[in-house]
């Protein structure tokens, strides 16, 4: 669909994650962080995709002799992440996560140089993944 001035619309992104264990992957991110798991392709299980309203991550199980799989952002260098993903209210987020025994690195906090109330979570893999609220939007 083009946008009126004939230029292509983006409309989502969705980041692709390799991981020891798909099943596994996507139960955590179902029972620990509120995502439904789609259909499992493969026969065993090698890939899923896990969506919560519009956001969706994908995941790919590596072979047994390419484990681990995950190298997160942060173990390769500091102060990154490897997924950012949007929310209308961290805070409400942030208790719900908590209920469900995510692994929360960092609580809700505000950003002031750069607009954004954020938090950190780490999934089972080691990936960081940023919850973050633009401050004022969509208001």
């Amino acid at each position: 669909m083009p946008a009126p001035d004939g230029q292509t619309v983006f409309l989502e992104a969705a980041p692709f994650f390799l991981v020891d264990d798909v099943v596994a992957t996507a139960a955590y991110y179902k029972d620990k962080l509120g995502f439904t798991p789609g259909a499992f392709f493969g026969n065993p299980p090698g890939f899923v995709i896990v969506k919560r309203n519009t956001t969706r991550l994908m995941f790919r199980q590596v072979p047994a002799d390419a484990r681990p799989a995950a190298r997160p952002n942060p173990d390769r260098m500091r102060h990154t992440l490897d997924s950012y993903i949007w929310v209308s209210d961290v805070d409400v987020l942030a208790e719900e996560l908590r209920r469900r025994g995510a692994d929360i690195l960092v609580a809700p906090e505000e950003s002031e140089s750069a607009g954004r109330r954020e938090m950190i979570v780490r999934d089972l893999n080691g990936y960081h993944l940023c919850f973050g609220r633009v401050l004022g939007w969509p208001d």
